[in-house]
């Protein structure tokens, strides 16, 4: 009997990060930065629905804008300096502004990561960098993928 216990154990124990994944748009994975956007880059149903709520996107840290500070730029492709630094009018659908709970470890750039963080929407400027963002994970943590 404590074979079968084992056994179900074992198939629940692998079944569930693929249940806890099923909501994403791809079902399979943390979310693709280009699923928080409709092609005309207005915000998805899918972000808009999730607004406030934790999820995972995968990509690249680029390079700090300042040492010693809680705050990196997610990108979709590795990036060696930061390209994007100008006005929301300039912002790209492949980048994300990531907050994260503590003074940021800097991963290298072509070092993919996976971030958690609380999605928020909207234009917003920071007040230290003067970096605008329209889009966010605030409260994140990350790790190596």
């Amino acid at each position: 009997m404590q074979r079968r216990q084992f056994l179900v154990a074992s198939a629940a124990t692998l079944l569930v990060p693929h249940l806890a994944r099923a909501d994403t748009p791809a079902g399979d994975g943390p979310v693709r930065m280009r699923d928080l956007y409709n092609k005309d880059l207005t915000f998805s149903d899918y972000a808009k629905e999730r607004e406030g709520e934790r999820i995972a996107v995968e990509g690249f840290m680029a390079p700090p804008l300042k040492a010693e500070s809680n705050f990196f730029v997610l990108t979709k492709r590795p990036m060696a300096v930061c390209p994007f630094c100008e006005s929301e009018a300039q912002w790209p659908d492949d980048i994300l502004a990531v907050y994260t709970q503590r003074i940021i470890d800097q991963v290298p750039f072509n070092v993919k990561i996976v971030t958690n963080g609380k999605l928020e929407l909207g234009t917003y400027k920071d007040p230290e960098l003067g970096f605008v963002s329209r889009v966010r994970l605030a409260d994140a943590v990350y790790e190596r993928s």
